[in-house]
């Protein structure tokens, strides 16, 4: 494994989670796996032996890079030393607002150093598995270099493509070629995400609804031609979650815990964090919650825009509770906290918190997902675990992942709509919410413990990823 971010060590977002549990995951089936990733000088380095020195070659000469280990669970976590991750507060910028202006030259360098890690190390990789725009020169330098070792290229979101001044390339001493381009003539730039596709010998992505949207114009993010070309090596795996730290009858954070076989506690749960958030009139309706980074992507736009906007007009409903919880764009946090401060029915708090987010999960009946675009998605995943129904759009991982009760009431567990407008959102809403009233308590409960019953193991992407990698391999 190649990556930028990996848990248990640095996190930035989704990534870092996948990385770590996925490698676990393997090395439980009997995978041998390994997970290089630089060396943040925020990283505790409690356990990390010292590994090998070796050189890289970049324009200008030769650069020494060392690197250090950790076992966890059966995984040796690599940490790359250079003085381009060791001495920066941050893993992209000191913020998430504010990216280092040479990160093409840190990751270039981190890309560049994965081949002559495993000639130093000794260790015969059959594949070297790549995650998003930062390893995305690896399949080419692999390509350049040798035919033993395949390459698997994972694209976990589209939208960030690490693209550079043109001139950056140079610094990498690299071969020249258009495939690493992006735009014609004086305007092209480095885009390393185009490189990883282009040359890996199989591309992922983390849901199969997702590895066909990216093909078309709408959600190919101008890269639809190349990734069409490539259908026939585009293969769609749907990420799993972490059933340690999710599970809602051994949670961390509140207690007692509920299962599918005793839910009577989640109705105790709803109440206490309802208080929590100060709703304590008519606490028998619905409670509806969001999860998220406030963004565009996120369908904020379609939920706030407008006089009144699509949540106002929910909330002067009356017939539901609403809790959000989110950090982001300064518009959104700001109608936000005008429309709390309004409205009784609506608590919203604009923090990130991994305690709040585990209790609001576990306490609501449904979770609202209204995103543009969605590669994968995790919230939908720990909604359902959670006994908590989703209302989302119909993309992406969300599609592969929620059954609409409407169309399948066997097997439904939650909400979609199938248009990204205001009219089609709160109409779905509207759906949710008149199912809560109207069906019968025993529906209500059926569908709640379907959704805790899916399987959304890692276990089972794993497997998935070993016939890949097999496949490739052979």
């Amino acid at each position: 494994m190649v990556s930028s971010e990996t848990v248990p060590f640095s996190k930035s977002g989704g990534l870092a989670d996948v990385i770590g549990a996925l490698s676990f995951a393997l090395a439980k089936t009997g995978t041998n796996v390994k997970v290089l990733m630089p060396m943040y000088s925020f990283i505790d380095r409690k356990g990390f032996k010292k590994g090998v020195k070796f050189n890289v070659e970049m324009l200008g000469g030769k650069i020494e890079v060392s690197t250090c280990s950790k076992t966890v669970e059966k995984v040796e976590f690599i940490g790359l030393e250079h003085p381009y991750f060791t001495e920066r507060k941050g893993i992209y910028g000191d913020t998430s607002f504010s990216p280092y202006s040479d990160n093409a030259e840190r990751f270039a360098l981190f890309s560049l150093a994965v081949l002559p890690y495993l000639k130093e190390s000794g260790f015969a990789a059959d594949i070297i598995h790549c995650h998003d725009w930062t390893t995305g020169l690896v399949p080419y330098i692999v390509k350049l270099n040798t035919k033993k070792i395949k390459t698997v290229y994972t694209i976990h979101n589209l939208a960030y493509q690490g693209e550079a001044s043109r001139y950056d390339v140079l610094l990498s001493a690299l071969p020249l070629t258009g495939e690493l381009f992006s735009g014609e003539g004086l305007s092209s730039r480095l885009n390393m995400m185009k490189a990883g596709i282009t040359y890996a010998d199989k591309v992922t992505t983390v849901s199969p609804t997702y590895a066909k949207e990216i093909t078309t114009k709408e959600q190919g993010c101008s890269l639809e031609g190349l990734l069409k070309s490539r259908e026939e090596d585009l293969v769609g795996i749907i990420n799993g979650i972490d059933y340690k730290e999710w599970n809602p009858e051994k949670d961390a954070y509140f207690t007692p815990g509920f299962s599918s076989k005793n839910l009577k506690n989640k109705q105790l749960l709803k109440k206490a964090v309802l208080n929590e958030f100060n709703i304590k009139e008519n606490q028998d309706r619905p409670l509806i919650s969001m999860i998220s980074r406030l963004a565009d992507q996120k369908g904020f736009h379609e939920l706030l825009s407008g006089s009144p906007c699509l949540l106002e007009s929910m909330l002067k409903k009356g017939n539901a509770n609403y809790i959000i919880i989110g950090t982001g764009d300064k518009r959104f946090e700001d109608k936000i906290m005008e429309l709390d401060a309004a409205y009784e029915n609506l608590s919203a708090r604009i923090v990130f918190s991994n305690e709040v987010a585990h209790r609001v999960e576990g306490a609501s009946d449904f979770f609202l997902m209204p995103s543009r675009y969605e590669p994968c998605g995790l919230n939908q995943m720990y909604s359902l675990h959670y006994g908590t129904l989703p209302i989302a759009h119909e993309t992406g991982g969300l599609k592969d992942t929620i059954i609409d009760i409407g169309c399948d009431k066997i097997n439904g567990q939650g909400f979609l709509f199938s248009q990204m407008n205001p009219e089609e959102i709160e109409k779905t809403m509207d759906r949710a919410i008149a199912f809560y009233y109207n069906a019968p308590a025993d529906e209500i409960e059926s569908a709640r413990k379907r959704g805790m019953r899916e399987d959304f193991t890692w276990v089972k992407s794993a497997n998935l990823y070993n016939d890949l990698y097999k496949s490739v391999a052979r």
